[in-house]
């Protein structure tokens, strides 16, 4: 495949997942060696291929991982810092010059961080925050440096930001471009694209399969060069599921962040969640299946006798036939150094031994077929999860607990990262388990997707549920103005949910 990215460009970059975009951003950080017969003309000068691991810096390229490319065990600093940190007198670190230099750059881009703080201790949002930060910094001291334009190159750059962090991630883009640097933007929000970009290039199985300008470009138009085929969206009836009996009721659930409260899950039910970030719902799924520590709570199943909450582990709620699918894939949900055929089946091993033996067979067996069954690619049990792009490592973690049939299905940000025909796949699958009487609880950011596969959606701000949106007022733009709106109430303040809940 060949493309240019032009000076004070946005070129995006689209594709379904394993399509090549990834692959393309490792070899020009010199991870992985091309193939022979490609050349790579930087600032119009010949560059030779394969690039070494850091030639990326001499020429004046800066990246933001999918995965981010943080080091858990170090600091803010340390990892803010990590390239321009220079010895002093004696080959000892001026810590302090760099603590400034650390504060002033999270300054620039209002991130409030404290430089000690590790990065395992900080919250997905703020990694991605500082990852973006850190990019923006090299490619600024590259161009100082160089005196020439440089290239940022977004892998997937948004799905932990929220809405604010995002319109200020554009605003730092236009200004790189408005300087003469260009900027490689990869993402699978079409609407991020469209609003953003100068340029759309589309790869399909690893080939150039079209570009346009975004003055020609339409929601539709990229889809179909993504998939090949047009997709139908928002096909979705919404059901009232109210009068099916409630399978999951919590009561008085609270955590970090969430305030005492109460909703339930009926059966057949897809119970969206959603509000600003840091609102509270991003709690829901954990704290309903014991993976962090309720401050209180109550739940009860199917009616019978309630329960603590706070008792529950997640041991216990798999043996309840509760499922949780994690948004953080890598730190939370996979195992990336375990082969596929071994996260597929982390939590049901032991039926495949008999006795002190494993049926290694039949393991793989099951595992391709399951693969085929949700499109993995590549499907082969055998290779490592990290071997995957994004979405076909989604698959996997999906397919796992879809394997096993739970009665209640926790999902968080269950398509960040995956491609839009994956996504009809995923929602699909849902609807059919949600059909055969499967209970789901669907927390996300994405108000698009809520709007497509929930049968009701519930809204939180400062840690509580403030509205609930059912029938014709489930849509995108009803959901968007409701977080907001529900955002703005007073601390404290009656809310609608609960004025009309409180009977």
């Amino acid at each position: 495949m060949s493309f240019d990215v032009m000076a004070g460009e946005v070129h995006g970059l689209l594709g379904k997942n394993g399509s090549g975009k990834s692959t393309l951003v490792k070899i020009l950080a010199g991870f992985h060696a091309p193939d022979e017969g490609g050349s790579l003309s930087f600032n119009g000068e010949p560059t030779g291929l394969p690039l070494k691991p850091g030639d990326f810096r001499r020429l004046g390229m800066a990246f933001v991982h999918q995965n981010l490319g943080l080091i858990p065990s170090l600091t803010v600093l340390e990892n803010l810092r990590l390239v321009p940190l220079t010895a002093g007198n004696r080959g000892f670190i001026n810590w302090a010059a760099e603590t400034r230099a650390a504060r002033a750059a999270l300054a620039r881009f209002e991130l409030d961080l404290d430089p000690e703080e590790r990065i395992d201790r900080l919250t997905p949002v703020q990694r991605a925050l500082l990852a973006i930060v850190r990019a923006f910094e090299e490619i600024e001291l590259a161009r100082a440096t160089t005196g020439k334009p440089g290239l940022m190159l977004l892998d997937e750059p948004t799905p932990f930001l929220p809405q604010s962090g995002v319109e200020q991630l554009f605003r730092l883009v236009r200004s790189i471009t408005q300087s003469g640097s260009s900027v490689i933007f990869i993402s699978h929000d079409i609407d991020e694209v469209l609003e953003i970009t100068d340029e759309i290039t589309v790869l399909r199985d690893g080939e150039r399969v079209g570009e346009l300008k975004r003055a020609d470009a339409t929601h539709d138009k990229i889809v179909q060069m993504i998939v090949g085929r047009s997709i139908a969206r928002g096909a979705h009836r919404k059901t009232d599921r109210t009068t099916a009996p409630v399978y999951a009721r919590f009561s008085n659930l609270a955590g970090k962040m969430l305030e005492p409260s109460e909703l339930a899950v009926h059966r057949g039910e897809i119970l969206g969640l959603t509000g600003l970030i840091g609102s509270g719902y991003e709690e829901v799924p954990y704290l309903a299946f014991g993976a962090r520590p309720a401050r209180s709570g109550e739940i009860a199943i199917d009616g019978a006798a309630a329960f603590a909450q706070t008792t529950l582990s997640p041991r216990r709620s798999i043996e309840m036939g509760f499922a949780l699918l994690p948004a953080d894939r890598q730190g939370a949900s996979g195992v990336d150094s375990l082969p596929i055929v071994d996260n597929m089946f982390l939590p049901d091993v032991g039926r495949f031994f008999r006795g002190a033996f494993m049926r290694n067979g039949a393991m793989v067996r099951e595992a391709r077929a399951l693969g085929a069954t949700f499109e993995v690619k590549p499907n082969d049990p055998g290779l490592k999860l990290s071997a995957l792009s994004g979405g076909n490592a989604q698959k996997v973690l999906i397919a796992r607990w879809m394997n096993r049939n739970p009665s209640l299905l926790l999902l968080d940000e269950p398509t960040q990262g995956v491609d839009v025909g994956t996504r009809q796949q995923i929602f699909a699958a849902l609807r059919k388990a949600a059909a055969e009487g499967m209970s789901v609880i669907c927390a996300s950011s994405e108000a698009e997707q809520l709007a497509e596969i929930c049968d009701r959606v519930l809204i939180f701000a400062k840690g509580r549920i403030c509205q609930e949106l059912t029938g014709a007022d489930l849509t995108k733009d009803g959901i968007s103005e409701a977080c907001y709106q529900s955002a703005a109430l007073p601390t404290g303040a009656p809310t609608p949910y609960l004025t009309q809940a409180a009977p």
